[in-house]
Formats: C-alpha cells, sequence, structure tokens
C-alpha cells in the first residue's frame, strides 16, 4: 500500500525525496491519548516503491481530546526519524 498523495508534504533527507503524512483524523485511542502519535514516511521515487516506515513519535496529538500539551511534528523530526531508520536497516 502506498501513501496517499494528499495531505503528504515532501522531505528531501541527504539527496532522497520522501512523502509523509499524519492522519487527518485522530484514531479514538490516539484522541484520548491512550498511545502515541504516529505517521508514515515513504520514499517519493526511487528503488523501493511502496515500502513504508510507520513511525511512532512518542508524543501525544496535537488535536488530542483530553487537552494533553505537546508539541507539533516537524521536518527535523521526521528527517531524524529517516535517518534513525535508515542507519538500523
Amino acid at each position: 500500500m502506498t501513501l496517499n498523495k494528499k495531505g503528504s508534504r515532501r522531505i528531501t533527507v541527504d539527496g532522497i525525496e520522501y512523502r509523509w503524512r499524519i492522519r487527518r483524523k485522530p484514531s479514538y485511542l490516539r484522541g484520548l491519548d491512550w498511545t502515541p502519535m504516529t505517521y508514515a514516511v515513504e520514499a517519493a521515487s526511487g528503488s523501493q516503491p511502496g515500502t513504508t516506515l510507520i513511525v511512532t513519535s512518542g508524543q501525544a496529538r496535537p488535536s488530542n481530546w483530553v487537552g494533553v500539551e505537546t508539541e507539533p511534528i516537524r521536518p527535523a523530526h521526521v528527517a531524524a526519524s529517516i535517518r534513525e531508520a535508515r542507519d538500523q536497516g
């Protein structure tokens, strides 16, 4: 399954283009801050089409329903996650 282009953002990490996306609406568990927020990353073009990396952020979703304060996911966080995943294979 590939990442939907609508709503995704492009990022270039070490010369390779990726797309990343956070789900538009929170799931029930993430809305109540019972599970951390996740986002999906995949190569925009390249040798492995359709390979999707699911990153667990370890923080609450900014649009949670219970008012837990959190910081938004920034492109620097996404780039660091991509580099870490590539280093781990």
